[in-house]
């Protein structure tokens, strides 16, 4: 069952990100997580695994307080697992 969480919890996992990501790893991402997002995207795999590999990344950095770390490796571990099946992951 997908997991939801509100897009005031997302954007402030953005913060969190903006943080921990390198400015170009940020942008691959923000689109995601930078409070503007308001629609459904469907993420083709190849871009789901990059992003859960960002995810787990910032997830384990030293500046990621450990909630939103586990917030973050959830979403990844999310994308990983769409990105297995090969079909698109859908973001809503």
């Amino acid at each position: 069952m997908p997991s939801t969480r509100s897009a005031l919890t997302i954007s402030n996992l953005g913060r969190h990100l903006a943080h921990t990501l390198t400015s170009r790893e940020w942008r691959e991402v923000a689109h995601l997580f930078d409070g503007t997002f308001a629609d459904t995207a469907s993420i083709p795999p190849n871009e789901a695994n990059r992003i859960g590999d960002l995810l787990h990344n910032a997830a384990n950095h030293r500046l990621m307080p450990s909630d939103w770390g586990s917030l973050a490796a959830e979403i990844g571990t999310a994308a990983y697992a769409a990105a297995r099946t090969g079909q698109n992951w859908e973001w809503i």
